[in-house]
């Protein structure tokens, strides 16, 4: 485009997903000639002083910060990434929808199902163009998945199975992070991967009306960190220790709007699959599977020719954004690849000023079936999905 129009971006929170925004967005005028936006990095906040000097000396941010509402406040910033710990970006994204800003968070948005209700009235009051990270939706072949369900290809869905395992929490000399407490990363399972899942099973199969399910903390301490570590850090024998305060495993059965019936499970302390967000769909006149691990390929089956099996297809320049980055066939993309097609389609949307998915309302609906999970694993019972609806009342988290 002649003349791109210029964002200018505010990165709240400088850990491995305020980082991947960035290498992002400095990537993206390599990627995409023909594009509506201009970004530049403006601004970084952050509490750890080496993580404002990498932002500064190594991705080229103008200004650091340790006052994120500095960042926010910005009179240069247009757009505010929100990657801080879960339970954080409420006071964050309130902020930037007072201060006009457009947004960008990491899901899933709220810790708990009400802060993410109270964040999307926020939001929707100050009429700003919204952005949460299901980043797995921009798999170039979950866009070709999403292509052949809306073409008919499988015919009236039937099943629908989605997953997402993780080993991440799987040692138990894991530091005990903000994500394995309550207090500060939300719920467990539900909130950090489940989260994921949710979103593609809405996007590819449409609203769930009813849900049961159960869920469990297998690890129940965990070392203390000594000073600010993530999930990926490992104590020792010894340390001192402290409770884990929300779930490393949820499962449910759902029933889809459409009919179709799903199975639905997270694990953050599962052995073997490392980073297993996947989903199996199947219909009448055929079958799709895809898995993160491998995701460069989708398996397809058609009633047509059942003799041939599942068919792999390698993902492509044929298939939405993969020509991006690569040419010609099976020349593989990876996660940070799938994060850049997402602030390509979300930053276009702002420089259109038009709505954007996933958004707020995307973040809304998938609250609103975890609370009815979280509802359930209470009652022990089938529960209804009642959309929550954006409030303002902090009377509860």
């Amino acid at each position: 485009m002649a003349n791109p129009r210029r964002i200018g971006l505010g990165v709240v929170g400088f850990g491995w997903m305020g980082q991947a925004h960035a290498r992002s967005c400095l990537r993206l005028p390599t990627l995409f000639d023909n594009r509506a936006y201009h970004p530049e990095l403006v601004i970084c906040a952050d509490n750890i002083a080496a993580r404002r000097n990498i932002a500064q000396n190594n991705f080229g941010f103008q200004q650091t910060t340790e006052d994120w509402q500095r960042a926010i406040e910005h009179p240069d910033v247009d757009v505010v990434f929100v990657c801080a710990p879960n339970m954080l970006h409420e006071a964050l994204t309130t902020a930037a929808a007072a201060a006009d800003k457009h947004l960008f968070c990491e899901k899933p948005v709220g810790g708990t199902p009400n802060q993410t209700a109270r964040i999307a009235h926020a939001c929707r009051q100050a009429k700003i163009i919204t952005g949460v990270g299901y980043n797995y939706r921009f798999a170039p072949l979950v866009l070709h998945a999403q292509e052949l369900i809306a073409a008919g290809d499988l015919g009236q869905i039937t099943n629908y199975r989605g997953r997402f395992f993780s080993m991440y929490g799987a040692d138990p000399m894991g530091l005990l992070s903000w994500r394995f407490l309550l207090e500060q990363g939300g719920h467990g399972a539900t909130t950090d991967i489940l989260s994921h899942t949710l979103d593609l099973a809405l996007m590819l199969n449409g609203p769930i009306t009813k849900v049961v399910g159960i869920g469990k903390t297998f690890i129940t301490e965990r070392p203390l960190p000594a000073q600010a570590g993530t999930h990926y850090d490992r104590g020792q024998q010894g340390d001192p220790t402290g409770k884990v305060t929300n779930e490393d495993y949820f499962a449910a059965l759902a029933v889809f709007a459409n009919g179709s019936h799903g199975t639905f499970e997270a694990s953050r302390t599962l052995m073997g699959p490392q980073s297993q967000m996947a989903f199996d769909i199947y219909g009448t006149q055929g079958a799709l599977s895809w898995n993160h691990e491998d995701l460069n390929k989708l398996q397809v089956f058609q009633s047509t020719n059942p003799q041939k099996g599942y068919t792999t297809v390698r993902a492509s320049e044929r298939h939405p954004y993969h020509g991006a980055f690569v040419p010609g066939d099976a020349n593989s993309i990876g996660f940070e690849d799938m994060v850049a097609i997402q602030d390509h389609e979300f930053l276009t949307a702002v420089a259109e000023n038009r709505p954007h998915s996933a958004g707020i309302d995307q973040a809304l609906a998938c609250v609103s079936v975890q609370a009815a999970m979280l509802k359930s694993w209470e009652t022990g019972a089938w529960e209804p999905v009642i959309p929550l609806e954006p409030v303002t009342s902090r009377g509860s988290q």
